[in-house]
Formats: structure tokens, sequence, C-alpha cells
């Protein structure tokens, strides 16, 4: 009778895992490894139902989802400066993301969820729209979707 609770116990625990997605953490930073107001890492592929929390690792930054970015019906974030937020992406496509006070500079990411590039080309459209606003690092966020056909 006692292995049979430690069974269900550990089914339990283990189904916990499995629906659970995975929980990745992204840093908003003033210098990294990259350059200068940077994501690190910048370049994700995750599953759907997987969590990136971005970390407020330096002050006065935020994450927010770029409009025309994202994939048809999945939800945009805008997050509070200074703060942590956390974000689980459900449908799969590519995602583009900002730093609002500092995407002139090229303060951008871009994450995959899943295998789906359904939208890669409306991505590069508004990709080309967006980074028309960058004073400098005008290539980083092309070689962050370029990164992705490598991933």
């Amino acid at each position: 009778m006692v292995m049979i609770k430690y069974l269900i116990t550990y089914s339990l625990f283990l189904s916990n895992f499995i629906v659970s997605g995975i929980t990745y953490e992204v840093k908003m930073l003033n210098q990294g490894t990259t350059g200068v107001m940077v994501f690190e890492p910048a370049v994700l592929k995750i599953n759907p139902g997987d969590t990136v929390i971005f970390k407020a690792t330096d002050a006065a930054h935020n994450s927010a989802s770029i409009p025309g970015m994202l994939p048809e019906g999945a939800s945009s974030w805008d997050g509070t400066l200074s703060r942590d937020i956390s974000v689980t992406f459900e449908i799969p496509g590519i995602y583009g993301y900002q730093c609002t006070p500092h995407s002139m500079m090229a303060m951008v990411g871009v994450i995959q969820v899943g295998n789906s590039r359904s939208n890669i080309n409306n991505i590069k459209s508004a990709a080309n729209t967006f980074k028309s606003k960058f004073v400098m690092n005008q290539g980083r966020l092309d070689d962050y979707l370029n990164a992705l056909s490598v991933q």
C-alpha cells in the first residue's frame, strides 16, 4: 500500500514537469557580451508553453512586444521599467520584442516558439520599418532574425 502511494505521488510529481513548460531567463543589460543596450540572450528558440522571465538586471529597461512582430492571435506584452516580467508563449511562431526607451539603440530580441516560421515574412516586413528608427546597431535585428535559421 505504501509503495502504491509513492508511485502515485511520483507520477503526479513527474506530470507537473511534463505539463508545464521550461522557464528561461533573459537579462536586460546596459552592457553585455555583444555590446551596449542588449538582451542576453537576445535570440531564443523555445517550445509552446515555455515561459521567459525578462530580468531587470540593470535599471531603466523593460520588455515589450513590437507591434506587427507577433504571430497571429498572440498576446502582446508591455513590461514596466526596471521590473521583471514573465511571459508564457503558447502560440507557435516568431516574436519580436524591445526595450521601449532604448529601441532606437536597437535594444531588441527575437523568440521563435516551436518550429513554425509561418510569420517570418510579416516579421521581416515589420522589422524593415521598425529598424528605420535605429540610431546605432542598424544590423542587429537582421542578425538576430538570421540567427533563428541556424538554430
